[in-house]
């Protein structure tokens, strides 16, 4: 049985209006601190390649978001915004000091918006191939299937039921095939961690509701751009945007377009990465996070 303890993690709960997850990866006593935000369908296991490398000079946690991870959805929202709000009582009555935040996909928007409408407690803010609003171009078939799929009542649940029924094996690297330019980096040992998540989350109620609720909210935010766009333009904390640029969830036009409206943001393109740079080239990312930081004075 892997979990995250083998990746030098320690699992806690805290109660907000409910248990919430969240994973303790240690670092120095006198480290800035830096939370970690999951993406959709993700949880603690997206950061346990990564942590590690931040945690020699930060103090690093991650956090699993409702309905996410070990996090159970017990009747609360899913939704992007319920979940912002999750994370702002997270940051408040758990962390209970600033913060640098880093996002992946969804947890880029949650973190977004967060920052966006309550920055006391974020210092700086990392992107990690964030939900973005699409740009002209031709988006990724599977991509739009998808997610077309998950936004229509009815097919969405039978969609998200079908995939569950798979092998827990088949679900891991379906999703790797997803999000990875080259699944066949990913360790074993993630895989094998992965598998065991799902074992303990099979019994788990309201799964499926709350990851349809999530999906159709990050369609619901992406669709009102101008809002979106908004929240971007409120953020007066140091940000760094990157992108793999083999993505096939948010496009690097997106997040190319997205660096130009920002030229203030730091940008950097990974070539031949996929959606979770975090995994797939951790030693480059925990690099350029923490010389990121040095520059601007939060490390």
């Amino acid at each position: 049985m892997t979990t995250v303890a083998h990746f030098g993690g320690t699992s806690h709960h805290a109660d907000l209006d409910g248990p919430v997850h969240w994973v303790d990866f240690g670092g120095p006593e006198d480290g800035p601190r830096v939370v970690l935000v999951h993406g959709l369908g993700g949880s603690h296991l997206n950061w346990v390649l990564l942590a590690p490398l931040l945690a020699e000079r930060a103090r690093v946690c991650a956090v699993d978001l409702a309905g996410h991870g070990l996090t159970h959805p017990e009747g609360r929202e899913a939704t992007v915004q319920a979940n912002a709000r999750l994370l702002g009582r997270f940051l408040a009555e758990v962390v209970g000091e600033p913060v640098v935040l880093v996002g992946n996909s969804m947890g880029g928007m949650i973190s977004l918006l967060h920052t966006a409408d309550d920055p006391a407690l974020v210092t700086g803010l990392v992107l990690v191939d964030p939900a973005l609003p699409m740009v002209l171009g031709r988006p990724d078939p599977a991509m739009l299937g998808t997610f077309f799929a998950y936004s229509v009542p009815g097919l969405g649940e039978r969609v998200v039921a079908k995939t569950r029924t798979a092998p827990a094996r088949q679900q891991v690297d379906q999703l790797l095939e997803l999000v990875c330019a080259d699944p066949s980096g990913i360790p074993e040992d993630v895989k094998v961690a992965s598998e065991h998540l799902i074992g303990v989350r099979a019994d788990v109620g309201g799964l499926d509701k709350a990851f349809l609720s999530a999906a159709r909210s990050i369609v619901s935010t992406l669709g009102k751009r101008g809002a979106y766009r908004a929240a971007m333009g409120k953020i007066r904390v140091p940000v760094f945007l990157m992108n793999g640029d083999k993505d096939r969830l948010v496009s690097v036009a997106a997040a190319r377009a997205t660096a130009r409206r920002h030229p203030h943001w730091r940008y950097d393109e990974f070539a031949n990465v996929g959606h979770v740079p975090q995994l797939e080239i951790p030693d480059v990312v925990a690099e350029r996070v923490l010389g990121w930081m040095e520059t601007n004075k939060l490390l």
